[in-house]
């Protein structure tokens, strides 16, 4: 007989899933920039509605808090454009580079969002 997989068990195993599968998109996207113009809106909705799931299934209590420094240093890193001066290296290395973070500060912006309401209810909850 197979075995019944718990809810959240069932649920880390859709997490886990799914954030690999944003590294990929992510990644891909980033370095096909140039190529997918027109589907950007379209992998961004994917990005975020895969860092909602994260942030709904995959982030414990104890993980909130490295998560939401990750997250605030890959956003303000992504709003710098560092990355742009790499053009001159190679045409369109930097651009490509940059899209992939910004692809990851997509994904990311979400759960961030979801862990903040969430400890910002909690905090609430206990006063």
């Amino acid at each position: 007989m197979p075995k019944k997989l718990a809810a959240g068990n069932l649920m880390t195993k859709v997490g886990a899933y799914a954030f690999i599968v944003v590294l990929i998109v992510a990644v891909v996207a980033g370095l096909a920039v140039s190529k997918l113009v027109d589907q950007q809106a379209w992998v961004s909705l994917a990005l975020a509605v895969l860092g909602i799931v994260i942030g709904l299934t995959m982030i414990t209590e104890k993980e909130v808090t490295p998560f939401l420094i990750v997250a605030v240093a890959l956003i303000v890193t992504n709003g710098v454009g560092a990355f742009a001066t790499l053009n001159t290296i190679y045409g369109g290395f930097g651009t490509a580079i940059q899209q992939v973070v910004t692809n990851i500060a997509t994904f990311v912006a979400p759960a961030a969002v979801i862990l903040s309401v969430k400890g910002i209810y909690a905090l609430a909850r206990t006063k």
